[in-house]
């Protein structure tokens, strides 16, 4: 967790261990996120040349379950992976359907739709959906479909519109896949970033859920801060929580000047959301130059920390396939 230590490290782990021991031990880890996409065609070849690997295709799949209560079927084209150490499932909802899938696309665009977390067994699931319910949060989406020929089933919770992403369950007889391990020379995913607007109500709502509150701290601008390759003074905020494989990192940014976090509001019809992949990188430069080989390019970019608590990171535009930027970060 080199971003977390470096931004956060007494506050995030003070309030997770006053906070987590509330929740079952499942969240301490995350099994998968669940990526909704409108064309499946396009976003998997190039997440594929960013490092999407290991990738196991499920054309023309049935979900059934329900959605806010009532019967649900979906029909869908899903892709499994790894980047790095983050699994990965990338959903293509069939269109015209009624559902929150559909409904999701529709009000953000292409984007990361929920993180999910692994329950050993059926009752574990049942119990957690009742706990839920106690703390006023429903079940939004609950779907069973076949994996190998076993069912799998996948519950998602109400939480997007207070906690700006769904948090999810997975479970699977002998147990869903793992998250991969990454290799030498692999992608480390180190958190997940995103943007909010007002970190209190969202902090407030995690909290009452018994995850940890995060406490927002400002950035300030800084001399070698750049977007689109000009000269940016930009103070922010930013909080954290830590999670088994990575962080979560809020982001609190203003509306201008522009900058990369503004950028993603517009582009997801204003709607919050998980905005990057920051994943760790040794050379920061070389990274930047294979996605610029690719067709991508910098859109913000500066530092952190000082001295040997340094580092430096870049933003890449990858957003125009699947609505999800990359953060390249290299510690000092």
């Amino acid at each position: 967790m080199r971003l977390i230590l470096l931004r956060c490290f007494v506050v995030a782990l003070s309030l997770l261990g006053t906070c987590s021991a509330q929740l079952p031990n499942y969240y301490k880890t995350v099994n998968r996120v669940t990526w909704l996409v409108q064309d499946i065609d396009k976003v998997r070849p190039a997440w594929e040349a960013l490092g999407l690997s290991g990738i196991q295709e499920y054309p023309n799949i049935t979900l059934t379950g329900q959605y806010h209560g009532k019967p649900a079927t979906i029909y869908a084209w899903e892709i499994t992976g790894h980047l790095g150490n983050l699994t990965v499932e990338m959903i293509q909802p069939a269109e015209g359907q009624l559902n929150a899938f559909n409904d999701f696309l529709m009000k953000h665009g292409d984007g990361i739709f929920s993180i999910v977390h692994e329950v050993s067994s059926k009752k574990e699931m049942e119990q957690e959906i009742q706990r839920m319910n106690g703390l006023g949060v429903g079940v939004l989406l609950q779907l069973t479909t076949k994996r190998q020929n076993a069912p799998i089933t996948f519950t998602y919770f109400d939480t997007e519109p207070q906690g700006k992403f769904v948090l999810g369950l997975v479970y699977r007889p002998g147990g869903a896949s793992s998250p991969a391990p990454a290799s030498a020379g692999g992608e480390t995913v180190t958190h997940l970033g995103t943007v909010i607007r007002e970190p209190g109500p969202v902090s407030a709502f995690w909290q009452k859920l018994g995850f940890p509150a995060f406490t927002v701290q400002r950035e300030p601008s800084r001399d070698d801060l750049r977007y689109r390759d000009q000269p940016l003074s930009l103070a922010f905020a930013t909080g954290s929580q830590s999670f088994g494989q990575f962080s979560l990192e809020w982001i609190v940014s203003p509306a201008m000047p522009p900058n990369i976090y503004a950028d993603f509001l517009k582009a997801h019809h204003n709607q919050e959301g998980i905005q990057h992949l920051g994943i760790a990188v040794d050379n920061l430069d070389q990274d930047v130059a294979h996605y610029e080989k690719l067709g991508y390019h910098v859109r913000q970019s500066g530092s952190w920390g000082a001295g040997t608590s340094s580092l430096r990171y870049a933003g890449m535009d990858t957003d125009s396939n699947g609505g999800i930027n990359v953060e390249l970060v290299q510690a000092n």
